[in-house]
C-alpha cells in the first residue's frame, strides 16, 4: 500500500491521469505474488492439499519440442483390473479338455504303469486349438466334444463323440476309456456305432475327404447312474490315448427346461459388415420367444465381434470360437475363400457345429431352430414361437397319429429387387433391413427344399442344415407346416445357386406384398435402435448454423 501512495503523489503531482492505471496494476502484481506464494504460506486452505502437493500442469510438449522430449506428468493406459482365475481362464481356451488338467488331479490314473494310462496334458495332440487328433490304423479323427445321452429314446446312457474322420465307412475296433470322478482307473466300452453324418449321394464321399461322424459308447450297465468326466479313444483298451475329451451334461434346475434354442453355423464374415443386419435379427427372434441363440465363430467383422460380445454380455448369445480340422486354413480371407470356392467341404465343416448345438442343449431346450442369419420363421396367425408350437403339435398329431420329431417351415423369398421397386417406408428406419423388405415371391420353393425346422431335443439324433438324418426310437416323423400357419423369409440378394435358371420365371416375375413382420414392428424398432445407440453405431449429425 506504501508503494501506492508512493506512486500516487508522484502522479498527482505529475500526470493525475494515470493513477487509476497504476493502482490497478500493482494491485494484480500483489495478488499473483501472494497466490504463487499460498500453498506454502497455507493461505489456499481451501485446494484440496493433494492438489496442492501435484498443481496441474500441461503435460503437452512445448511446439518445438525436440524429438527426444520425455514426457513426465503423463501415465499410460495399463489394464489394472483384479487378475483372472488362471483356472478359469484354461477352461475357457480349451474348453473340451476336463478340469481335472487345471487342478492338477491327472498324476497316478490308469490301470497300471503299463496299460490304460491317464493322458498327460502334453500327451493330448491339439489340432487347430478346437480339436483333438486321434491317429489310427486305417485313418485319422479329429474330434471336436464329448456328450452324456440318457434321453428316454436312447437304448442306454451312452456317451456320444462328435469329430470327423478322414474315412468312409471306417472298419475300425476302437474303445472308449471312460474317466469317472472317485476313480482312478478308466471303464472300457466299446464304441458300437460310427454314425455318418451325411449321405453319400451329396458327394464327397470318398477317403481322405474329411467326413462327419458321432460315435456312441454306452455306459456299461455297472456304471449307468454315473456321468464320466472325460473320455479317451483308443484302438486297444491298453493304449495310452492321444485325446480326452470333457464329457458335456449340461442339466438345468428341475423344471427348468427352455423353449427354443437357436443355432447358427460358423460366421465366416471377415470382410463385411452384417453387425446392423444381425441385431435386427437377434432383436426379431427375441419378440419371437427364442430363448438363447448359439453361433460359432469362424472369422468376423470387427463390428459384427461387437455385436456378439454386447449380446453375450445379455446372456442371449452364446458363442463358440470355431476352427476348421486337419490341414485346412484357418486364416481370414483364406478361409473364406476356401470354403466359398469349395462348397462340399464347406457343408461337410457345417454338421459339427450344428450337431455340437444339439447335444450341448438336449437337456436345456425343448425344441432346436437351425437358421442362417437371413432367415427366420414368422407365424402367420399367433405372435410367438410358443403358441405356434402348441397349435403344430396338436394339429400334426391329429394328421400323422403319432408324436413328430420336426415342424419344418418351407421357404420364401424375399429379394432385395423385389421390395427396390416400391421404395422404402417413411414411418420405419431405413436401416431395418427386415422391416422394409415385405415384397417377397408368391411361389414357395418346393415342399421340404430349402426349408428350416423346429427339432425335438428328446428325438432327433444327428442333424442337417435342412432336416434330420436320423432319429432314436422309430425314425423321423417331419411335419410339414401349412404355409398359412408359419413359413420361412429368407432375404436374400439372389436365389441360392441351384435355381439361378429359374428364379427370374419362378420367383421374380410374381411377387406379393408380406406384411406378417410388421406385428412387431413398433417393439423391433425400438429394441434395435437402442442396442444400435448403446454400441455407438449412430454417427452423431453435426449442426451447422
Amino acid at each position: 500500500m506504501a508503494f501506492c501512495f508512493r506512486a500516487q503523489r508522484y502522479v498527482f503531482s505529475s500526470r493525475r491521469m494515470l493513477l487509476p492505471s497504476v493502482c490497478v496494476l500493482a494491485f494484480y502484481f500483489l495478488f499473483g505474488f501472494l497466490y504463487q506464494l499460498s500453498p506454502t504460506l497455507g493461505l489456499n486452505s481451501r485446494v484440496p492439499s493433494q492438489l496442492q502437493a501435484r498443481p496441474p500442469r500441461d503435460s503437452r510438449p512445448p511446439a518445438s519440442a525436440p524429438d527426444d522430449y520425455i514426457p513426465l506428468d503423463i501415465e499410460p493406459l495399463v489394464d489394472n483390473s483384479p487378475a483372472r482365475n488362471p483356472v478359469q481362464d484354461l477352461q475357457d481356451a480349451v474348453p473340451n479338455l476336463p478340469s481335472r488338467y487345471w487342478l492338477k488331479k491327472d498324476k497316478g490314473m490308469g490301470m497300471n504303469k503299463t496299460c490304460a494310462k491317464y493322458p498327460s496334458l502334453y500327451q493330448i495332440r491339439f489340432n487347430n486349438g478346437r480339436w483333438q487328433t486321434f491317429d489310427t490304423s486305417n485313418g485319422t479323427f479329429y474330434l471336436f466334444n464329448a456328450y452324456y445321452d440318457n434321453r428316454t429314446l436312447a437304448e442306454r446312457p451312452a456317451v456320444r463323440v462328435l469329430g470327423m474322420l478322414n474315412r468312409v465307412d471306417p472298419q475300425l475296433n476302437t474303445s472308449c476309456q471312460l474317466w469317472f470322478n472317485g476313480t482312478s482307473k478308466p471303464v472300457f466300452a466299446k464304441v458300437s456305432e460310427y454314425k455318418y453324418i451325411w449321405i453319400k449321394a451329396f458327394g464327397k464321399y470318398k477317403n481322405g475327404v474329411l467326413q462327419p461322424y458321432l460315435l456312441s459308447c454306452q455306459v456299461p450297465s455297472d456304471y449307468a447312474h454315473q456321468v464320466p468326466e472325460s473320455v479317451s479313444l483308443v484302438e486297444r483298451p491298453c493304449d495310452t490315448s492321444t485325446t480326452n475329451l470333457r464329457v458335456l451334461n449340461n442339466r438345468p434346475p428341475e423344471g427348468k427346461t427352455k423353449d427354443f434354442a437357436v443355432c447358427v453355423k460358423g460366421l465366416d464374415i471377415h470382410h463385411a459388415d452384417k453387425s446392423i443386419l444381425l441385431v435386427e435379427w437377434l432383436e426379431t427372434l427375441y419378440l419371437l420367444g427364442a430363448d438363447k441363440v448359439f453361433l460359432y465363430d469362424l472369422h468376423v467383422h470387427p463390428n459384427t465381434a461387437k455385436v456378439l460380445t454386447y449380446y453375450q454380455k445379455t446372456g442371449f448369445v452364446d458363442l463358440t470360437k470355431l476352427t476348421l480340422p486337419g490341414d485346412q486354413p484357418n486364416i481370414p480371407g483364406l478361409t473364406h475363400k476356401y470354403l466359398k470356392e469349395k462348397g462340399g467341404y464347406k457343408r461337410l465343416n457345417e454338421l459339427v457345429p450344428y450337431n455340437d448345438c444339439l447335444y450341448r442343449n438336449i437337456y436345456s431346450y425343448k425344441y432346436v431352430v437351425l437358421l442362417d442369419i437371413d432367415e427366420i420363421i414368422i407365424p402367420k396367425n399367433t405372435s410367438s414361437w410358443r403358441t405356434l408350437m402348441k397349435v403344430l403339435v396338436k394339429n400334426a398329431f391329429k394328421a400323422n397319429k403319432k408324436p413328430s420329431t420336426s415342424f419344418a417351415a418351407r421357404n420364401v423369398y424375399f429379394l432385395d429387387s423385389m421390395q427396390e421397386k416400391h421404395g422404402f417406408y417413411k414411418d420405419i428406419p431405413q436401416y431395418m433391413h427386415m422391416l422394409q423388405h415385405v415384397h417377397r415371391a408368391r411361389n414357395y420353393t418346393k415342399p421340404g427344399a430349402y426349408a428350416k425346422c423346429f427339432h425335438d431335443t428328446q428325438s432327433v439324433f444327428t442333424l442337417h442344415n435342412h432336416f434330420p438324418f436320423s432319429c432314436l426310437g422309430k425314425g423321423c416323423h417331419a411335419y410339414y407346416i401349412p404355409t398359412e400357419d408359419a413359413h420361412l423369409q429368407h432375404y436374400r440378394q439372389e436365389c441360392v445357386g441351384e435355381l439361378r435358371k429359374v428364379c427370374e420365371s419362378e420367383f421374380k416375375a410374381h411377387t406379393v406384398k408380406d406384411t406378417a413382420i410388421w406385428r412387431y414392428k413398433k417393439s423391433l424398432i425400438i429394441r434395435t435402435s437402442k442396442a444400435l445407440r448403446r454400441l455407438g453405431f449412430f454417427r452423431q449429425k453435426s449442426h451447422i448454423s
